[in-house]
């Protein structure tokens, strides 16, 4: 009878034992992509660099269980940490990405390129990484562009490949992103918002990942 109740027991314990143990599962967040571009403002009479980095973020319980994003240049010794209330969340095509379109070194020196390491971690202290190569060329490949608005039509100025308006409404938020399939038009061809105030060129380099990001402009 003792042998039973023993063998019984230590059933019972074992069962508590995986219970606890599955309750107790950790999952790590997951980064199936990051992409980090080069962003080019003008600054009085020179071109300053920004980055533009961003990761494909997974994590079972959701986004809101994700607690810090960093990206690191360890060669450099350098380090960004983003929180949710730092970081940009940009839904697309039902995938969901968080990154920073401003970061940017001490004393707007030149970013160093080659290999980055971006680090996700979770509420629950999990964690993953994942490596991102940054190519971009050493100087601009084009003249900074820029863009002009009179009397309710656009027109460009830029040699890069691909061009969209960012719209902006009274409280300077950004509200809507129009691709430009012409160097020049008419405003009121773009489907504009009747809640756009003013407008900001971004011209893009996909294959060099690389873009320019104007001042901006009243849409009149």
């Amino acid at each position: 009878m003792r042998g039973k109740t023993h063998s019984g027991g230590m059933r019972v314990i074992s069962v508590l034992c995986l219970a606890a143990l599955l309750s107790c599962s950790r999952t790590e967040p997951r980064i199936p992509y990051g992409v980090i571009k080069l962003v080019y403002y003008q600054e009085q009479s020179r071109q300053e660099e920004r980055f533009s980095f961003f990761v494909l973020a997974e994590d079972d319980d959701g986004i809101e269980n994700l607690e810090t994003l960093s990206l690191y240049h360890d060669r450099e010794g350098l380090r960004w940490v983003m929180t949710p209330e730092d970081w940009v969340v940009v839904e697309d095509e039902g995938k969901t990405w968080i990154g920073s379109r401003a970061i940017a070194m001490p004393g707007n020196e030149t970013l160093p390129r080659g290999q980055y390491r971006a680090a996700l971690v979770n509420k629950g202290g999990d964690s993953t990484e994942r490596t991102v190569t940054f190519d971009a060329p050493e100087t601009p490949r084009y003249p900074f562009p820029s863009f002009t608005v009179a009397n309710r039509r656009y027109a460009l100025d830029s040699q890069y490949p691909a061009h969209f308006f960012l719209c902006y409404n009274q409280a300077g938020n950004l509200i809507q992103t129009v691709w430009l399939a012409a160097p020049e038009g008419d405003l009121r061809d773009l489907n504009l918002s009747s809640d756009v105030k003013t407008l900001a060129l971004w011209a893009e380099d996909e294959e060099y990942q690389t873009a320019a990001l104007t001042d901006i402009q009243p849409a009149l």
